[in-house]
């Protein structure tokens, strides 16, 4: 017993290393663009955005990984157990962007309390990555949440993902755009008179409509907020 206590015990030290290691590896990548002060501030902010969904994940009683980074494409976890329920799915997809965009609101405040535009930027950045995620689309976390009313909610995730790609292509938007095409063929597909389908998304009609309110309420805050930092951050490099 005492052996396998110590290999469980190394295993799980070995999983935290490798976790602070991607994080550091992430923090290196940044900064050659960056600079390491930002670099520093936008992966903790990206890694308040994965410890909302492990603690949800934990909280619903789901194990699951800790955050691993990947320099330029974020960061993700892993449910080692499958969510139950499609309100299942939104909570945990939910806390993601409300801690991050809790932990973007007080890097904004600190940048205020200090005349920071380092912060400010932060903030900003933090708050566009939120709502970002936020594109109702799976794998992303809206299209997680928004899984809740119905699968084929994905489709309205298409024009905004184009929409992206038109004003600032990147390959990020190519993986997320090659992820999405089997669960976009799964919502095609999705049939709501199905047993599976009436178990995992029959969720009461009030649910639905905490969730829909929550995640407009989010997108509406994080949209207002990017554009008017992003413009007076803009008015301050024209100055």
């Amino acid at each position: 017993m005492g052996t396998i206590l110590v290999l469980l015990t190394k295993l799980k030290f070995a999983k935290v290393l490798l976790s602070v290691a991607s994080m550091v590896l992430a923090i290196g990548g940044y900064a050659l663009i960056f600079g390491w002060p930002f670099a520093f501030g936008f992966v903790a902010l990206i890694f308040c955005h994965e410890m909302g969904h492990y603690a949800a994940a934990r909280q619903r009683g789901l194990a699951v990984s800790l955050p691993m980074f990947i320099p330029f494409f974020g960061a993700y976890i892993t449910l080692k157990d499958q969510p139950h329920d499609a309100e299942t799915e939104a909570y945990v997809a939910y806390a993601g962007p409300f801690v991050g965009s809790l932990a973007c609101f007080a890097v904004y405040f600190l940048s205020r309390h200090y005349d920071s535009r380092l912060l400010l930027a932060l903030a900003q950045s933090g708050f566009l990555i939120n709502l970002f995620n936020l594109i109702p689309v799976s794998p992303l976390d809206g299209g997680r949440i928004t899984s809740v009313l119905s699968p084929r909610i994905w489709f309205l995730g298409l024009p905004v993902l184009a929409a992206f790609w038109f004003y600032h292509p990147s390959p990020l938007l190519l993986v997320i755009g090659i992820l999405a095409l089997p669960r976009l063929l799964e919502a095609w597909r999705y049939d709501p008179a199905a047993p599976a389908n009436r178990a995992y998304y029959g969720v009461p009609l009030a649910t639905k409509f905490e969730y829909t309110g929550l995640y407009l309420v989010l997108v509406l805050v994080l949209a207002i907020l990017t554009n008017l930092l992003h413009a007076e951050l803009a008015k301050g490099l024209g100055q």
